[in-house]
């Protein structure tokens, strides 16, 4: 099956195609791919959920060629295992993840990677960084081919001033809004966790990303996915209209994405 990706790629020009297919503290994966090489960053759903996202935004899981992994949680994992072994498919984890991580079972292949040092599979450049978040190693990440780049930055409790200057002059960004701060409040979690999640190796609320984006914000900056909402602590129109009054130097779209369905291809030339 050809997929769309590969379609599209042989009648318009573009650098990087991006779906969400999950996000949120259910499961977690990106679809990243620039027409030729086709790459998951994380895969916390099921292998035969994550088989059906893909087929249902016309991608072929059969053109996957990697998985990579920005922490050891099961949102972000519980797929992996699965899905490099049934497509043959090497997975890039740093050490500390790997080891902290039992239940990916056997993998098809293992390739390891450091935090700040930049690797390529074939024509993409990725640059993984550190951010703050309760796991052994967690990372972020950059994804960028023939000029174009993302930036992935969830699960993150704080935004260092080494994650804004990875996330600086990104085409597109995927930024965790996970909490309304009063929602959190005067939710239902037990006390511990409530300080966890609004903690320095936590998650970002809707009022940090906005903070955020108003210092991120560009001119070339075309579009905003917002990710990791939790279903407890926040509404998408809560996150979407919070963030959106930090876009005021810039027209770049603005995204909410979903736990139940993968979003649309967006792409970025």
């Amino acid at each position: 099956m050809e997929s769309k990706i590969q379609k599209l790629r042989q009648s318009c020009d573009y650098n990087l195609a991006v779906c969400m297919l999950a996000s949120g503290s259910k499961g977690n994966a990106t679809y990243i791919s620039d027409g030729d090489t086709s790459i998951l960053i994380d895969a916390g759903l099921s292998g035969v959920e994550l088989q059906r996202r893909l087929v249902s935004r016309n991608l072929d899981p059969e053109h996957l060629d990697a998985i990579i992994v920005t922490h050891e949680h099961s949102d972000h994992v519980q797929g992996v295992g699965i899905l490099s072994r049934r497509y043959k498919l090497p997975v890039y984890i740093n050490r500390k993840t790997y080891h902290a991580s039992p239940r990916l079972g056997s993998l098809h292949e293992t390739k390891s990677f450091e935090c700040g040092q930049t690797f390529h599979i074939s024509n993409l450049t990725i640059h993984p960084f550190s951010i703050s978040h309760d796991a052994e190693d967690p990372v972020g990440f950059t994804i960028g081919q023939n000029g174009t780049t993302i930036a992935i930055a969830t699960d993150l409790g704080i935004a260092t001033s080494m994650v804004k200057e990875h996330l600086k002059h990104c085409a597109l960004l995927i930024l965790e809004a996970n909490h309304d701060p009063q929602m959190l409040e005067n939710g239902p979690y037990p006390w511990p966790l409530k300080q966890r999640i609004k903690g320095r190796t936590g998650h970002l609320s809707n009022t940090s990303s906005k903070i955020l984006l108003e210092e991120l914000q560009h001119e070339n900056l075309q579009h905003v996915i917002l990710a990791h909402l939790s279903e407890v602590n926040n509404t998408p129109k809560l996150a979407y209209d919070e963030v959106a009054r930090a876009l005021t130097r810039c027209s770049a779209k603005l995204y909410v994405a979903d736990q139940r369905t993968s979003s649309p291809v967006i792409y970025l030339k």
